[in-house]
């Protein structure tokens, strides 16, 4: 009973060893902030939109980015649907924009691999901002266009990180009982 008793405990240590293992983070640095005509030529996509769901993706590259799911209001470049999904770091230094659930945005977005595998990336150095804090932009913008497709991306968005936890929990039992298995073995 010890052994099995020893055995959970190394299982439940091992989870907590995981779960708070440190991330590798770079500073972030930014040069001055393109114009508004800069940032709209050089983005794949700018849009304007309120965040539905913000959401730690795992780990890519060594920074656990976060996925945010946006339900678009005007469109200027590169988005024709009604919900799109960025992605940004989790700030603190790696270059990602702190999404509030709720706020409005007005988002300049590039493909990139900053964060892992490519997806659309927005970062403290583009424009992306709260869309109460760029009317300038806004001004110079114009009116952006209603997005031509209704798609629901909430299923999507959230994400399989409940079911890696569970593959870790089965991964680090399955340890476990090879262990108790072998000790038996041993005492016969």
């Amino acid at each position: 009973m010890k052994r099995v008793v020893r055995y959970f405990l190394f299982i439940f240590i091992g989870m907590i060893l995981i779960s708070a293992s440190p991330t590798y983070t770079s500073a972030c640095s930014c040069a001055e902030l393109p114009s508004v005509e800069e940032e709209l030529e050089r983005s794949k996509a700018v849009f304007s939109g309120k965040v539905v769901s913000v959401r730690e993706k795992g780990y890519g590259k060594g920074h656990a980015p976060k996925s945010v799911l946006f339900e678009v209001s005007n469109t200027w470049k590169g988005v024709q649907q009604s919900q799109i999904i960025i992605t940004t770091g989790l700030g603190g230094g790696d270059c990602g924009i702190d999404f509030k659930v709720g706020e409005e945005y007005l988002v300049y977005a590039n493909e990139s691999t900053m964060y892992g595998k490519s997806s659309l990336v927005s970062i403290i150095c583009d424009r992306t901002n709260k869309i109460s804090l760029l009317q300038e932009d806004l001004a110079i913008l114009g009116d952006g266009q209603p997005p031509m497709e209704q798609v629901d991306l909430s299923r999507e968005h959230s994400g399989s990180s409940f079911y890696s936890w569970i593959l870790v929990i089965i991964a680090i039992s399955a340890v476990g009982i090879f262990f108790i298995r072998r000790s038996k073995k041993n005492r016969k």
